[in-house]
């Protein structure tokens, strides 16, 4: 056996379980309700677009052992573009994080009402969900540890149930090989072009960007770890957009089930496949939720401390009080019903106009000899990252868009 096999083992994990959120159970659950396989093809240029700018990310902060954000920091000299960079970039991630972690906690909340349906607390008119708070409070349990390391861990065991919940659901499903290859031919229509945006766009997301690059920087310390770096990311990564496809899969097969969510599906699929793939359904919704739950809230903080050079140590003061903060939002809008529909609509606007703009940053910083030496980009790694870019572009004009048409 390899001596260096543990080198392999990093944060990867903890991005299949940053963007295997609720948000995206639904999309692909919505994706496979609504076209079949036809829209696979999507998962697979979101899954392209997320290693190559996952990597670049990570590479920067492995060779600066920084986060994302001190070396962006470093690297703005300009006053007022450093003003107006931390300001989008907190009000994208910070206020996002804290709108999102309602969903994330209400998220596996359903997975586990699918399986053990406990009433809520009706007081005035406040409706108290108890297995909201249940969920909320076994994250914060996990972030107050103060261990990245036991955080990782348990995320990491957690993606692999979450995993073979899908897979084995899917398998169940014993889906037509050949259809299955047709869904990965690109294939782009009017009725099925904003499901194709939604699929992309939740899986390339900007704070995971973040997030990853500050752990590559507390697991691994040389610069010949690089190898270790891409095969965990690259790994982690696929699995997450496999089980995305696995979502699809499932739901195609009930799509003579009337769905509007994941855990609609779980239960609409016992009829189908028997009592054993709503069980899977519903924990991997559960465990969706649970796990983008202690995510959000580790990664909004890490952009906090990040922009003002404080303390990333989960104990240090800084990043408690800041998780706390996101945590504690995401718990009142989750446990007492409160749909955060204006804080949702301005984080989709900030992260319209961010996602492009961090992506032109990383590919600023990732050529920039005074920040990487030899180590930047080669010009046919350029023009993959450039044509990532350009559909971030596009992303982020959509989103902003909707965001408009709902006003």
């Amino acid at each position: 056996m390899n001596p260096n096999w543990k080198k392999y083992l990093g944060p990867g994990p903890l991005v299949a379980a940053a963007f295997i959120g609720p948000g995206t159970v639904t999309v692909c659950t919505l994706a496979g309700v609504g076209f079949g396989y036809e829209l696979l093809w999507a998962l697979g240029l979101s899954m392209l677009a997320t290693i190559v700018l996952q990597e670049m990310a990570a590479r920067i902060a492995l060779f600066h052992q920084k986060g994302l954000m001190e070396v962006l920091m470093d690297n703005l000299h300009t006053k007022w573009v450093k003003s107006l960079s931390i300001g989008l970039i907190l009000m994208a991630i910070v206020v996002g994080n804290a709108a999102y972690e309602a969903g994330n906690i209400s998220g596996g909340a359903l997975g586990i009402a699918a399986l053990f349906p406990i009433k809520s607390l009706q007081l005035g008119p406040l409706n108290i969900e108890f297995l909201n708070i249940l969920i909320g409070l076994l994250a914060l349990l996990l972030l107050m540890s103060g261990s990245y390391t036991a955080i990782t861990r348990y995320l990491t065991g957690l993606v692999v149930l979450m995993s073979l919940a899908f897979l084995i659901t899917a398998g169940m499903v014993k889906p037509d090989f050949w259809l299955l290859i047709k869904g990965f031919v690109p294939s782009i229509r009017s009725e099925n072009i904003i499901t194709v945006v939604a699929l992309v766009g939740t899986t390339v997301v900007p704070y995971n960007l973040f997030l990853h690059a500050s752990l590559v920087a507390k697991k691994w310390q040389n610069k010949t770890d690089l190898h270790y770096v891409r095969v965990d990311t690259a790994t982690a990564v696929l699995l997450g957009g496999l089980v995305s496809m696995a979502i699809v899969v499932v739901a195609a097969a009930g799509k003579a089930v009337q769905v509007t969510n994941a855990a609609d599906l779980a239960v609409g699929l016992e009829p189908l496949l028997g009592p054993m793939a709503t069980y899977s359904m519903a924990f991997g919704l559960f465990a969706a939720g649970i796990t983008s739950a202690i995510t959000a809230p580790l990664a909004g903080s890490l952009v906090v401390v990040g922009c003002f050079g404080w303390n990333t140590n989960l104990s240090s003061i800084p990043m408690r009080i800041s998780m706390c903060s996101i945590w504690g939002l995401g718990m009142v809008f989750a446990s007492f019903g409160i749909k955060p529909v204006q804080l949702i609509t301005s984080a989709q606007l900030a992260n319209g106009i961010l996602l492009p703009l961090l992506s032109a940053y990383i590919l600023w910083l990732i050529n920039r000899k005074a920040v990487l030496g030899k180590n930047t980009n080669t010009w046919y790694w350029n023009i993959l990252s450039f044509g990532i870019w350009f559909i971030t572009l596009l992303l982020g004009i959509r989103s902003i868009i909707r965001v408009i048409e709902t006003w």
